[in-house]
């Protein structure tokens, strides 16, 4: 195995939780899970939408729930290409609360920095 492999492996990842009121039925609100955001997935999804980050478009916001929500179980939601149709035709608030939920996994730089201590920044302010 190799390094960056074992480290990954380290790393505890835990799933969010998303609840979408407006999916509800009697039992209450739809319930979804994501993990949080890789470099894989950011690449993957700038591949198809090179601006995602500095403007998401309904696009992107449905193929990062495509490709990130998950089942209580852990088995991906949406796996067809008929179910991103079909999440296009939803409300844009609706796609946008999700898909901001499933962003805000991503912490600042500044936050990680605070929380974690500055080994990080410390690497970067001797490299550069």
């Amino acid at each position: 195995m190799g390094l960056a492999k074992e480290l990954r492996a380290r790393r505890k990842q835990s799933r969010r939780k998303i609840e979408v009121a407006e999916w509800a039925d009697d039992n209450g609100a739809f319930v979804l899970y994501c993990r949080p955001l890789t470099c894989y997935d950011l690449n993957e999804l700038q591949k198809r939408h090179p601006q995602v980050m500095q403007n998401p478009s309904i696009a992107a916001m449905v193929d990062l729930i495509v490709m990130k929500a998950e089942s209580k179980d852990g088995d991906k939601l949406f796996t067809s290409g008929e179910d991103k149709v079909d999440l296009m035709g939803e409300e844009t608030t609706v796609v946008s609360g999700i898909a901001n939920e499933m962003f805000s996994t991503i912490d600042p730089f500044e936050d990680v920095e605070k929380t974690e201590g500055r080994s990080v920044s410390d690497e970067s302010h001797r490299l550069g």
